[in-house]
């Protein structure tokens, strides 16, 4: 925090690194980023995106936008006596450090943990609003952590099963769905309602693109890849959804969340969405290999609850739920899913594990 506002107060703009990270993958960020050259004069930050996808892309963002998240967050949720944020995700992602940032400009408590932990959660007693993934709302549930305690808990990062929702709000639970991204300063929809000053549109292809004042000024050092999403105020999400008549965003996933599969496409979270709420599915992520039958396998990596599923048992389950083709084809039980830091799905780890995890299995005969 004090290495931020140093930065700040001299003009400097600031590029968050893992301190876990391999020296190798910081060395990769530092020759992608070239902090050497400097910023425009208005950048506060440059955030490196996840990395699930492909190569590190640097989302710059300025003053103006981060200022404008923080005060449409707490518009939307209110700003309460008492309040006391708890920081409990990394901060060198963007969802982790608007806590901070929305903290400092409301001058709220801040109680800060190095990391996750269930038990060291628990024992707080005074926090009243926290951010975190789906997958630490499964662990919080699942340890019957008492969540009623707190105001608020911003869901984001990944996409929440409505299983997931409807546990939690049994619980208890007062959970607000975001849904943003680094090049948004995070979460600019909430419960599917964008914030003041967002709006949202669907293009061709129904992908996501989102307007408003927390837009990033642009991908570091990369103009082309820039124009390519930033255009006359709208940026083009790698998401696809729809708004419904009530005016809400279904978000159904990413583009490339999408398998064709026997020449049918299939929206792999549609699928981990209808298999998480499995009773002997604790977590899942679902995803495509190649294949010569079917020109794409959908594949689910699954953490079993309980007895393991078997892979029959998984496309009778989503037979009776989802077009045919959306039945998984293959099934690779893991301890846990491969992740990033910030929680989410590593999504390359997850398809290198199941192309490993299949070669030489043969297909199910099952059309």
């Amino acid at each position: 925090m004090a290495a931020l506002d140093d930065a700040w107060r001299s003009g400097a703009a600031v590029l968050p690194l893992d301190p876990a990270a391999p020296e190798a993958v910081r060395r990769r960020l530092m020759e992608a980023m070239r902090p050497d050259l400097g910023v425009d004069e208005d950048i506060a930050l440059v955030i490196t995106t996840s990395g699930s996808t492909g190569g590190p892309k640097g989302a710059e963002l300025s003053h103006d936008a981060l200022a404008a998240s923080a005060r449409a967050t707490m518009a939307r949720i209110g700003v309460a006596d008492g309040d006391r944020w708890l920081a409990c995700l990394p901060w060198h992602h963007i969802g982790g450090l608007q806590v901070l940032l929305r903290a400092r400009m409301f001058e709220t408590p801040l109680v800060v943990h190095e990391r996750f932990d269930v038990d060291r959660i628990r024992a707080e007693r005074d926090v009243t609003l926290m951010s975190c993934v789906p997958t630490q709302l499964v662990r919080l549930l699942d340890a019957d952590v008492d969540l009623g305690r707190f105001r608020a808990i911003l869901l984001g990062g990944a996409m929440a099963a409505p299983s997931l929702l409807a546990r939690a709000d049994a619980a208890g639970a007062n959970v607000v769905t975001t849904y943003g991204m680094s090049e948004t300063c995070g979460g600019c929809v909430y419960d599917g309602t964008p914030l003041d000053g967002v709006a949202v549109r669907i293009a061709n292809g129904g992908r996501i693109q989102l307007s408003g004042p927390m837009l990033m000024s642009g991908y570091r050092l990369a103009p082309q890849l820039t124009a390519q999403v930033l255009s006359d105020g709208w940026f083009a999400t790698s998401d696809i959804g729809a708004v419904g008549a009530d005016g809400r965003l279904v978000v159904h996933g990413r583009l490339d969340d999408v398998v064709v599969t026997g020449g049918e496409n299939v929206v792999t979270t549609e699928v981990a969405a209808l298999l998480t709420e499995h009773p002997n599915v604790r977590e899942v992520f679902v995803t495509g290999v190649e294949d010569e039958q079917w020109g794409q396998r959908l594949v689910a990596l699954v953490v079993p609850r309980g007895d393991a599923p078997t892979l029959e048992d998984l496309r009778r389950w989503c037979r009776d739920r989802l077009p045919a083709a959306a039945a998984p084809r293959a099934l690779v039980l893991v301890d846990d899913l491969p992740r990033l830091a910030s929680g989410k799905p590593d999504r390359l780890a997850a398809q290198s594990l199941a192309n490993q995890s299949l070669q030489g299995q043969s297909l199910d005969s099952d059309g």
